[in-house]
This record gives C-alpha cells, sequence and structure tokens, in this order.
C-alpha cells in the first residue's frame, strides 16, 4: 500500500503522468473490438430469455442430496421429450445447487402440465410432493420488459439533465452518455455469449451498474471542471488539464472498483458453483460486468470524447494557443535577440566614433553635467606622460602607535 499512496500521489502531483488523452485512439479501438464482439454474440446467439419474459412452465424436483447432477438432467430431459408434447419438446433442465433440478417448458394448458409431472416422477422417482410447479404466461414477461425499458429510458433523462445543471456543460452529458451506452452493450453482449438466463434481476443488475458507471464518471469529470477552471492563468492546454484531472483520479478509481468487485465476485461464484443458477447469479454477473466496464470507460472514454469536443470550440482553440506560446517563451528566456546579419558589421570590433569638437560654452556660463573628454580617432590618441617621483615622496609617513602609548608624547 506504500507504493501504491507514493504512485498515487506522484500522479496527482504530477510528477508522474499516463497519457490517457492522447492515446484516445487506441482506447476507442480497444473498446471497438470489444463492442463488435458482444454484438456479434447478440446477432448470432442471441439473448436465453428466462421464463419470466418469454412465459411458460417451471418445475423444480427436490432430490438427496449430492443427487442432482448430470445424469439426473439428462434421464429428466429424455423423459420429458418422450411424452410428445410440442411444447415440452425442447425443455431447458439445469442444476440448482447439489439437491434440485430445475426443467422449464413452453406454456401448458393443465392437462399437459400433468403429463409432464408425472414424467418426472417417474424419471427420478420422486414423489408428487418433492416437486413443485409454477406456470408464467407471456403477457406478464411483456409487462416486465416494457417497465424495465420506460426505467431506463427515465433514468437516461435524468442523467442527461443532472450532468447538464451540475457543469452547465452538455458535452460532458454527450460523454457520459455514450459511456453508459458502452457499459450496457458489454454487458448484455457478456450475457448473449455466456448463454446465461435473462431474468428480472438481470434487469436490476443492468439499472445499478448504471448508477455505478455515472458515479464514477462524475467523479473524474468534476475533477476536470475544477483543473479546467482558470485556464487563463497558467501555461496549460485543455487537454493537459483534463489528462492531469484522470490521473489524479485514477488511483481512487482503481480502489473504489476493487472494493465493490470483490464481494460482487464472491456472490458471483457462490451464485454459479454453490447455487448453479437463480436470481443471485444473474445478479451478480451483471453487477460485476457492469462495474468493470464502468471503471473503464469513465477514464479511457468518457473524458477522452469531452476533451475531443471541447478542443473544437473556437474559445478553447484560442486559450490552447495562448498556453502553449507562452509555455514556448518560458522554455527559451531569449527569443527576441535578433538573428546577425552582414550589415551588423564585425561584432569582434568596437565601432569608433568620428571626431568631434566639443561645443563651446558661453563666458560666465557653466557646463551641466560631467565634464566630458575629448574624443580621439583611432592612432591620434596622444602619448601618455611617464610617472615621476614627486616631493611628497620623501616626507615621513605617519605610522599608527599602539594603543597604550595613545595620548603620550
Amino acid at each position: 500500500m506504500g507504493k501504491m499512496s507514493r504512485l498515487g500521489n506522484a500522479l496527482y502531483e504530477g510528477d508522474v503522468s499516463i497519457d490517457f488523452i492522447g492515446r484516445r485512439r487506441l482506447w476507442y479501438s480497444f473498446s471497438a473490438v470489444i463492442l463488435l464482439i458482444a454484438l456479434a454474440g447478440l446477432f448470432f446467439k442471441g439473448l436465453n430469455m428466462g421464463i419470466e419474459f418469454e412465459g411458460g412452465v417451471e418445475y423444480r424436483v427436490a432430490t438427496a442430496a449430492g443427487e442432482a447432477d448430470q445424469s439426473a438432467v439428462e434421464e429428466i430431459r429424455d423423459a420429458v421429450v418422450e411424452t410428445g408434447i410440442p411444447a415440452a419438446s425442447a425443455p431447458i433442465v439445469t442444476t440448482s445447487g447439489v439437491d434440485t433440478v430445475r426443467i422449464q417448458t413452453e406454456p401448458l394448458n393443465n392437462d399437459q402440465s400433468t403429463v409432464v409431472s408425472e414424467a418426472i416422477q417417474e424419471a427420478v422417482g420422486a414423489q408428487e410432493g418433492e416437486i413443485s410447479q409454477s406456470a408464467i404466461g407471456p403477457t406478464w414477461g411483456e409487462q416486465v420488459a416494457d417497465r424495465a425499458l420506460i426505467g431506463l429510458a427515465v433514468f437516461t433523462v435524468l442523467v442527461i439533465l443532472f450532468i447538464w445543471a451540475y457543469f452547465r456543460e452538455w458535452k460532458m452529458s454527450v460523454g457520459a452518455m455514450v459511456a453508459l451506452v458502452h457499459d450496457v452493450v458489454i454487458t448484455v453482449g457478456v450475457y448473449a455469449l455466456s448463454g446465461f438466463e435473462v431474468t428480472p434481476a438481470t434487469v436490476t443488475g443492468v439499472l445499478t451498474i448504471l448508477g455505478f458507471s455515472l458515479y464514477d464518471t462524475v467523479v473524474v469529470f468534476d475533477k476536470v471542471r475544477e483543473n479546467t477552471k482558470n485556464l487563463s492563468r497558467t501555461r496549460t492546454t485543455y487537454r493537459q488539464a483534463a489528462n492531469l484531472a484522470v490521473n489524479q483520479t485514477l488511483v481512487r478509481s482503481i480502489n473504489t472498483s476493487i472494493v465493490a468487485l470483490l464481494p460482487v465476485g464472491a456472490l458471483l461464484y457462490a451464485g454459479v458453483v454453490t447455487l448453479g443458477s437463480g436470481a443471485l447469479k444473474d445478479l451478480a454477473l451483471s453487477l460485476f460486468v457492469g462495474m468493470a466496464a464502468g471503471a473503464y470507460s469513465s477514464i479511457f472514454i468518457a473524458t477522452p470524447l469531452v476533451v475531443q469536443l471541447k478542443e473544437r470550440e473556437p474559445a478553447v482553440k484560442h486559450g490552447d494557443a495562448r498556453a502553449k506560446a507562452r509555455a514556448r517563451h518560458h522554455a527559451d528566456r531569449f527569443p527576441m535577440v535578433p538573428v546577425y546579419t552582414e550589415d551588423m558589421g564585425d561584432p569582434e570590433e568596437p565601432e569608433v566614433e568620428p571626431d568631434r569638437e566639443p561645443e563651446p560654452v558661453a563666458r560666465g556660463a557653466t557646463a551641466i553635467g560631467p565634464a566630458r573628454a575629448p574624443r580621439y580617432t583611432a592612432g591620434e590618441r596622444p602619448a601618455s606622460r611617464p610617472v615621476t617621483r614627486s616631493a611628497s615622496a620623501k616626507r615621513a609617513q605617519p605610522s599608527r602607535k599602539p594603543r597604550s602609548q595613545r595620548g603620550k608624547k
């Protein structure tokens, strides 16, 4: 943790900097590849919609501990198919934990449901009380899907209004919305590729990750606004200030994401390995994928996109040009030194002014200022007089007496 703290302090002070904004094409390319894979999974494989959305009948068979294994799944599937009921020709049979087997079929009437239940009892030797049955109509599933879409639309509108009102900048709303769409598409694509069942718990998880992604994005945007508030007084461009903001919040985002992903990962492991199926597994997968994608998009997608949009504004262009000029002037302390040309003369030889006669001073007038020495041209300066010994040189020079003999004659 000490190294992480020192790294965080160096990133915050700007001593160490990662160029997130300058490498935005790399991040865009990486995200585009992930999105293409997710969309390919949705297009070619599709989502495994749960019984709550498509309607049908679900049977749960309670077995002894350890008997809910793959052989029991195959026996039950064969028994249901052999009933010859068209709606039960392709049942979905999975284990739920170590003592439960779950069977799903398309909607059945009462007689067909009874036939399927008896076939399951004969396949595993279960009693009638050991099998639970629940039927869900397709109308209820449609209502769940419609309400999920309405909730997503309302959330999107509220996010746009909130970010626009808080930051007073529509470009940040665009960046946040692109990051949200990025996270949702990746999460849904993972569900399609993994074959996990989409249930109402999945919808709850998707709506939850939207809030997490928005929270992380708003934190980074707030630091960007703080760093770009007084750019006109500095030698920093908008891109440099925004990149510093991302570096300053990097360690915080990583720590927050790790703390959030650890318990969600534990829930996912328990739902997949221990329980086998159920709402816990569906909720945990959407949360885990969405949180990881949200932490990535807030740093690598949202902020670089906002900077790219802001750099097109005339005011930002003018400010960046001024900041770059100030930076160059600060780097070169002598930017105005003229370049030497031939008409300047030889810099090694001092220029000698021509001989000028001193201006006469009228009688009785006093010259103002110090007396000026006569100017001579080169070669006309008179020879200096040799130094001779003066009469004062023969006089005895006073000497300093010691303090004890001072004042005595």
